[in-house]
């Protein structure tokens, strides 16, 4: 079992640490063979180079624009509409929560053309809004908090209507508030496919100024034919760190995520 944890470690650590030394040698370090693990000479000047080769500052900002709008779309919209079916009992509860459950199982390949072309008719290509908008019709997030709100003592909101809440003020005085480690995981699963997700952003961004950074790693960095190996890696190690960070700040979020995947019936 040692062993296998080990290997388990020594191939995912690879191609981080391959990836940072890689951008610390000189091109012709790189493209040499047998090639080696460790550069000869440290050349920190690539990460200089690396960040100026493209604008990252401004495809960062677009990929935080789309983290920011596509979590409060989740906690909005996904959060009221999950806190209606576990909570209000609204009418067809149980049919509007099978049929949301039923979404799951349609490949997300399938819908992905009519999504394209719903917001080409509503002329939201080329704009945030066609990351914000299908972030309100996420079934797995609206699942996870659907779950989480299920186990939230009903007393506490019986007791709030009694002293003459509305709904609306419990949700945001009670729901809200007891929710934060929901929220805190959902943020987590949001900011990661934000920030790995390249096709999509190819699809409906058609200007440079608005890609995000997984899509400009790819178009600039990925196919660029006349650029050195060596930035490359660098650009490539630059954008591995922050996931990197937000795993180690966030792990017990992300730990505590797995016992709320569970989807109950």
């Amino acid at each position: 079992m040692v062993l296998c944890i080990v290997v388990m470690i020594v191939t995912m650590l690879y191609p981080i640490l391959m990836t940072a030394f890689n951008g610390l040698k000189t091109n012709q370090e790189v493209n040499t063979f047998p090639p080696r693990f460790l550069p000869q000479t440290w050349n920190w000047s690539n990460f200089k180079e690396g960040w100026a080769y493209i604008q990252l500052p401004m495809f960062l900002k677009n990929t935080l624009y789309v983290f920011v709008g596509n979590l409060v779309m989740t906690i909005f919209v996904l959060g009221l509409a999950s806190f209606s079916i576990s909570r209000l009992k609204v009418p067809f509860h149980r049919g509007i929560y099978f049929f949301i459950l039923m979404t799951l199982f349609i490949p997300a390949s399938s819908y992905m053309i009519p999504n394209f072309v719903n917001l080409k008719d509503l002329g939201l290509l080329n704009t945030f809004w066609a990351f914000w908008l299908p972030a309100g019709a996420n079934a797995y997030f609206f699942l996870l908090m659907k779950n989480f709100f299920d186990g939230i003592h009903p007393e506490i909101f019986e007791a709030a209507r009694i002293d003459g809440a509305s709904e609306m003020n419990s949700y945001i005085r009670i729901a809200v508030p007891l929710s934060i480690p929901i929220f805190a995981t959902l943020a987590i699963f949001i900011f990661s496919n934000a920030w790995n997700d390249w096709f999509w952003p190819s699809l409906v961004l058609h200007s440079e100024s608005k890609y995000t950074l997984a899509t400009a790693i790819y178009k600039y960095v990925i196919n660029a034919r006349s650029m050195d190996n060596n930035i490359k890696f660098t650009i490539l190690f630059m954008v591995m760190v922050p996931p990197i960070l937000v795993f180690l700040v966030f792990q017990r979020f992300i730990m505590r995520s797995v016992s709320l995947a569970a989807v109950k019936g």
